[in-house]
């Protein structure tokens, strides 16, 4: 007699029909439906935590690159003829414009940088100062986003720019004066005294971070030049590139821009450390929540397990007719495979729609809870979005259908050596 090949129509037909029986038939068992719901849920929250991992990176990362510039360009430390140490560019103009020409660079743009305290109507912050050139201001993303701001950069010049933080902290709004005041001020011959200046807000952003949006102040190029007694020289050059996830490859090529004085200070050497921590954190995530899935198909093997004993008699009456012990094998193991597919594809529909719709969910639960859900004080960031990956759903779906065919080759197994003339003895 020939051989049937192997998951024939007959194996499948046998398969779906003890899925389909009820219990008091001998069919499935309750811990069969448990792991069903279980493999489901398993891999909605694989997914779910997959994606608003990549959704918080990919959010920070956005800040970072959208608010800051990818590369700093700064000079080295220097000894004058009056024994002072100072790093200041007075070239920056010439270095700047030697920096646009490198291939991959969007924008090289001076700064005059330092750190005040601000005050308004008796209450006080400290703010670190940008002075940048207004079109110059103009290109960075998340400063110069109309949507998260307030007022317009075409009055940027005769006023500030504040972050919304800061903004926020003083209560000031758009019109409104604040006052800079600087310790390293005005030179007299009696020492350096306090410089105190006086600014209108005339442009309040939001650069989706926290730390940034209560810290930071943007000044006209040449009146920080002024103010912070810098008259002629820039403190940095910050830079945009093209591809700032390959920042290395202009490394060489700025540098050769840049002169002999010159160091960098990337995107990556400021965050690298967290973002390092992250994928880490990644990982780690990835194997705990494998973990669940694990226990999740191990259900199976306990409803196989029972429906195995209860179809003991069906097994000897099959293996008499001329079933073989792979027929039998794949009869179990098509009844807990399509267990596990049908909760993998369960779990794979849950999670993708809760990460599609993840923000009107944490919006829901945020104010559920009286706003307490994400703080960004704590966080950093003022969202958590859901980023879905294919790719993390792959490897969610491969994970799951590779664990529930493995766990069901056991009871399957135990099923096809079942001896025959045992399971008929009592019938």
């Amino acid at each position: 007699m020939a051989a049937t090949p192997p998951f024939s129509r007959f194996e499948w037909m046998i398969a779906w029909r003890y899925l389909r029986a009820r219990r008091a038939e001998g069919g499935v068992s309750v811990m069969t439906w448990i792991s069903l719901v279980g493999i489901t849920l398993a891999v909605a929250a694989l997914i779910i935590t997959l994606s608003v991992r990549a959704g918080f990176r990919t959010e920070f990362v956005e800040t970072i690159l959208g608010a800051n510039a990818h590369v700093t360009v700064y000079n080295s430390v220097r000894v004058d003829e009056q024994g002072r140490t100072e790093r200041a560019m007075p070239d920056y103009a010439e270095i700047a414009e030697r920096i646009r020409a490198v291939p991959g660079v969007t924008r090289a743009a001076p700064l005059v940088r330092g750190q005040v305290m601000v005050s308004a109507g008796g209450e006080n912050a400290f703010a670190e100062v940008f002075g940048i050139a207004r079109e110059d201001l103009q290109t960075i993303p998340r400063i110069a986003d109309p949507a998260t701001s307030q007022g317009s950069l075409d009055d940027f010049g005769p006023g500030i720019a504040i972050g919304a933080g800061i903004a926020r902290d003083l209560r000031v709004g758009l019109g409104d004066t604040v006052k800079l005041i600087s310790p390293d001020g005005a030179r007299t011959p009696f020492g350096t005294s306090p410089r105190v200046n006086a600014y209108q807000v005339s442009y309040i952003f939001s650069a989706g971070r926290y730390d940034i949006d209560r810290t930071r102040i943007y000044m006209p190029f040449e009146e920080a030049q002024t103010y912070f007694n810098e008259e002629g020289n820039a403190d940095e050059i910050e830079v945009f590139v093209a591809d700032p996830d390959a920042v290395e490859r202009y490394t060489v090529p700025l540098l050769q821009a840049a002169g002999d004085r010159a160091l960098l200070w990337s995107w990556r050497d400021a965050s690298g450390a967290f973002l390092q921590a992250l994928a880490i954190e990644d990982t780690v995530m990835f194997v705990l929540m494998s973990v669940l899935v694990l226990i999740a198909s191990l259900n199976i093997v306990s409803g196989l397990v029972m429906l195995v004993k209860n179809k003991g008699r069906d097994i000897g009456i099959l293996r008499t007719i001329g079933l073989s012990e792979g027929s039998i094998l794949r009869v179990f193991f098509l009844c807990g495979a399509m267990v596990g597919l049908l909760g993998t594809a369960f779990g794979v529909v849950l999670g993708c729609l809760f990460a599609l719709y993840f923000d009107p969910i944490l919006a829901f639960l945020n104010g559920a809870s009286g706003g307490e859900v994400w703080d960004a004080s704590i966080r950093g960031i003022y969202r958590l979005p859901a980023v879905l990956q294919w790719r993390d759903v792959l490897a969610a779906t491969a994970l799951s259908l590779a664990l529930s065919f493995l766990v069901t080759l056991v009871p399957a197994r135990r099923a096809a050596r079942m001896n025959p003339v045992e399971a008929l003895r009592y019938e």
